[in-house]
């Protein structure tokens, strides 16, 4: 079995002004900064044949290059509890569109449709056992951040293993958009 998703790589650059944003906040594990994508469709654990259905599918999805945005920093939890801290991604129409290029994609290898609704992001820190009100302080504190645009010009098809120090990330494909 293969574990598997598809996202938008982030440059260097942004990945490094990203790591800006860190800051001691108890409970929080930083996401590394080589980790740090746009996830468009998590696909989980695969047969490596269907590896080979989905990448076929993937090389054919047609889209247009575009561009996106980080916006702010916001959290997904629940019951005053933080599960993780992430920086939003601007969802644009061309965004959605390659997203639903996508998703189609993995219905036609056999892939049950996503049940949660598409939140672009990227995620920054995942956390334990953080309240609500600590990580609003730190919103507050540090989502004031400016990146400029993002050129997207491919998105790629992610394998997705343990290491000593976490999840290891290793881009199997990348599939080019229209320019």
């Amino acid at each position: 079995m293969i574990r598997l998703f598809a996202a938008l790589a982030l440059p260097e650059a942004v990945r490094q002004r990203l790591a800006q944003v860190r800051a001691p906040l108890p409970g929080a594990r930083w996401v590394p900064l080589e980790n740090l994508h746009v996830t468009l469709r998590f696909i989980g654990e695969v047969e490596p044949s269907m590896a080979g259905d989905i990448d076929a599918l993937f090389s054919r999805v047609v889209a247009p290059s575009f561009d996106i945005r980080l916006a702010e920093l916001g959290t997904f939890g629940s019951r005053s509890r933080v599960r993780a801290l992430w920086a939003g991604v601007e969802k644009t129409e061309p965004l959605a569109h390659l997203q639903a290029k996508i998703e189609t994609a993995c219905g036609r290898a056999g892939l049950p449709p996503e049940g949660r609704k598409f939140h672009p992001h990227v995620t920054l820190a995942r956390c334990k056992d953080v309240r609500e009100t600590t990580v609003a302080e730190f919103v507050a504190t540090y989502g004031g951040f400016d990146l400029p645009t993002i050129t997207i010009d491919a998105f790629a098809l992610y394998s997705s293993g343990m290491g000593r120090s976490g999840a290891v990330y290793t881009r199997e494909a990348e599939y080019p958009l229209e320019r």
